[in-house]
C-alpha cells in the first residue's frame, strides 16, 4: 500500500543563513521562483522548487547547496525559513517515521523526495505559454578564457574568518544631490594575501549587531578595480558603494552597510570576508569584444574590465575586441563616473547613455539604447568571441534580455537557439540585485 503523496519524504533545499551573504545570485538566477528574501534571510519555497540546481554553482560562499530529510506536509514554511539563524538539525530516521504515521502515511512506502514528489511545475499564464524567463539564459560558467579565480579565502568555512582592510581612500563620483550619494572607497589589504579578478565581489561585516542583538551579516559589494589593484602594483581594491536612503518601494530606510561605508574616513579599518564569484568574469582572449549593461552601483565590475582593457591597452601589447556600455541612471548627475567616462577615447570604448528621469527628455532605459544600436548587437550575438554582462537592479534584467530577443530576431536569428548559446558558452552574465 503506497503512502499519500502529502506523507511522502522528500528532500527539501533549504539556504543555510550562517553563511549566505545575500548577494541575491540565487534569486535572480531561478527559474521559476522559488528563492525570495526579506531584509533577514534568503529561502527556498518548496512548493516552487523544481529542483533544476540551476543555483548551485552560481552561489559564491556554497550556502544554497543545503538540504533536509521531511515529510512533504510538514515541511518547512517560509515564515519559518525568515526567522532563523541557522539551519536546524537533521531529523533521525525515528522522527521521519512518526511525522509519516500522524499524517497517515506508511513508512515503508515512503520515498527520498523527486522533483514530480516535492514540487508544482513552473506558472503557466492565461494565454497556455510558459512566462518568460530572464534567467534561464544566464550563464553559470565564465568564458572559456577567463584567469581562475580564487574564492572563499576568508569567510565563515575559511581557517581565516575575516581579514581586516585599511581605508586609503574615499571620493564621492555623483554630483551632489539629496537624493543620490555614491562614493569610491579604496581598500588596502596590506601583507595578507587577497587576489581578485574583475567582475568578483567582497563581503563587508558592518560593526555592531541588529535588532534582533545579533552580528550584522556581510553585505555584498563587487569589486570596481582590475585584478593588479586600484592602484597599480598593490594588494588594493576598490568599491562602488550607494548610500541606501529608501527601499525599492520608495520607502525610507537607512541602509546599515552603505552608510557605515560611505562615512568611512581615510585610515579606518573593514573587516572583509571573500572574495566570490567565479563566473561573472571577463575573458582573457585578446580578440574578445565586451558588452557591459549596468545601471548605477552596477557599474562597479564594468569599470573593473574596462579598467583592465585600458592598461592593457596602454601597454602597447594588447589587440582587443570591442567594448561596448550601456549605462543607465535616473539622470546624468546620478552615473556614477560620468565624466571619467568622458574622458576615454571613442575608439577605445562605445558608450551609450541611458537616463529616465532627465526633465523635459523622455524616459530612456538601456534596452532602449540597445535598441537603437541593434545592427552592432546582432553580429555580436553571433560572436562566439563577444560576451554580454549585465548588472545592476533586478529590473532591469528582462528587458535586457527581451531587447536582446527582439534584436536576434530582428536579424533573423532564432533566439531560442541563440539564448542557449549564450549560456552554454558562458557568454551571457546577469548580476542584478
Amino acid at each position: 500500500m503506497n503512502a499519500p503523496a502529502e506523507a511522502a519524504v522528500i528532500k527539501q533545499h533549504l539556504i543555510d543563513p550562517e553563511i549566505c551573504i545575500r548577494c541575491n545570485t540565487c534569486e535572480s538566477i531561478c527559474p521559476v521562483g522559488a528563492i525570495t528574501h526579506d531584509s533577514r534571510n534568503y529561502v527556498v519555497d518548496v512548493n516552487k522548487c523544481n529542483w533544476c540546481n540551476d543555483c548551485i554553482s552560481p552561489c559564491p560562499t556554497g550556502s544554497i547547496d543545503n538540504y533536509r530529510r521531511v515529510v512533504k506536509a510538514r515541511a518547512y514554511t517560509l515564515e519559518e525559513q525568515l526567522g532563523w539563524d541557522e539551519l536546524p538539525p537533521e531529523l533521525s530516521s525515528n522522527e521521519i517515521a512518526d511525522m509519516v504515521a500522524q499524517t497517515g502515511g506508511d513508512t515503508g512506502a515512503a520515498t527520498e523526495g523527486t522533483a514530480d514528489a516535492a514540487v508544482e511545475a513552473a506558472p503557466i499564464d492565461p494565454t497556455g505559454q510558459t512566462p518568460f524567463s530572464s534567467a534561464q539564459y544566464g550563464a553559470t560558467i565564465p568564458p572559456w578564457s577567463a584567469a581562475h579565480a580564487y574564492t572563499n579565502l576568508y569567510g565563515p568555512r575559511a581557517a581565516e574568518k575575516t581579514v581586516t582592510a585599511t581605508v586609503t581612500g574615499n571620493l564621492r563620483v555623483t554630483a551632489v544631490g539629496k537624493d543620490y550619494d555614491t562614493h569610491h572607497i579604496v581598500l588596502d589589504f596590506g601583507s595578507m594575501p587577497f587576489p581578485v579578478l574583475e567582475g568578483q565581489s567582497i563581503g563587508i561585516i558592518p560593526p555592531g549587531t541588529d535588532g534582533n542583538g545579533k552580528p550584522h551579516h556581510a553585505r555584498q559589494y563587487s569589486i570596481a578595480s582590475p585584478r593588479n589593484g586600484e592602484r597599480p602594483g598593490h594588494n588594493n581594491l576598490s568599491l562602488t558603494i550607494k548610500r541606501v536612503l529608501e527601499d525599492h518601494s520608495g520607502k525610507p530606510v537607512r541602509g546599515v552597510a552603505s552608510n557605515y561605508m560611505c562615512d568611512l574616513q581615510v585610515g579606518d579599518k573593514v573587516q572583509v570576508i571573500g572574495p566570490f564569484g567565479n563566473s561573472f568574469l571577463m575573458p582573457n582572449h585578446p580578440k574578445s569584444s565586451i558588452v557591459m549593461i549596468c545601471t548605477g552601483t552596477g557599474s562597479a565590475p564594468m569599470r573593473a574590465m574596462t579598467e583592465w582593457r585600458r592598461r592593457l591597452r596602454a601597454s602597447g601589447k594588447f589587440e582587443s575586441g570591442k567594448l561596448m556600455l550601456f549605462f543607465g541612471a535616473r539622470t546624468q548627475e546620478e552615473l556614477p563616473y560620468f565624466g571619467p567616462l568622458q574622458s576615454l577615447p571613442r575608439d577605445f570604448i562605445d558608450s551609450n547613455f541611458a537616463f529616465s528621469r532627465t526633465p523635459g527628455q523622455p524616459r530612456k532605459y538601456v534596452q532602449d539604447a540597445m535598441r537603437e544600436r541593434a545592427a552592432d548587437l546582432a553580429v555580436l550575438l553571433q560572436d562566439p568571441n563577444a560576451y554580454f554582462y549585465v548588472c545592476g537592479l533586478k529590473a532591469m534584467e528582462e528587458g535586457v534580455v527581451l531587447a536582446l530577443r527582439d534584436i536576434a530576431a530582428g536579424a533573423g536569428l532564432d533566439w531560442e537557439t541563440v539564448g542557449a548559446a549564450l549560456r552554454r558558452e558562458g557568454r551571457l552574465h546577469l548580476e542584478t540585485y
